[in-house]
């Protein structure tokens, strides 16, 4: 019986710390998605409480999306400008690692601990505490997506 393979995108959460020199190590998992759908490359930018990190393939996409579709909404330049201006592109070494802007850790109070967060095309980088504030959060108002669940047919 031939087994069934899954699309390759970033699942999952892991927790992981910084080296002094503010490497992050990825998860091997998500090192497969990026060798086999991507390349070995991110994009990592500043975002509202984490940091996002994307396959520069995903990133392109979404700068596309910002230039055709950006100008046309009211007021997002500033939201552009903000996401732009973080922008860092981060290569992973041959351990499997990247390294982290200090001005970006700085910025989200990451200092030692985060939690990876697979979002599918891309991944969040969380400082720890944030991210357990924002599961909790969630969790509280877990009600406020059953419309949107019921939309898509998940409920």
């Amino acid at each position: 019986m031939k087994k069934k393979t899954s699309k390759l995108r970033f699942r999952s959460r892991s927790e992981h710390a910084l080296d002094s020199k503010g490497r992050l190590n990825i998860p091997s998992r998500f090192r497969e998605v990026l060798r086999e759908v991507y390349s070995e490359s991110l994009i990592v930018t500043n975002w509202q409480k984490s940091l996002k990190a994307y396959p520069v393939a995903e990133w392109e996409i979404l700068e596309e999306q910002l230039i055709n579709e950006g100008r046309k909404q009211p007021g997002f330049s500033d939201f552009v400008r903000y996401v732009i201006s973080g922008v860092t592109e981060c290569s992973l070494d041959k351990q499997g690692r990247i390294l982290l802007p200090a001005s970006l850790r700085s910025d989200f109070g990451i200092s030692k601990e985060v939690v990876l967060n697979g979002m599918l095309h891309h991944f969040e980088i969380w400082d720890k505490a944030a991210w357990q504030n924002e599961v909790r959060r969630t969790r509280e108002d877990f009600n406020s997506f059953k419309d949107g669940l019921s939309a898509l047919g998940i409920l």
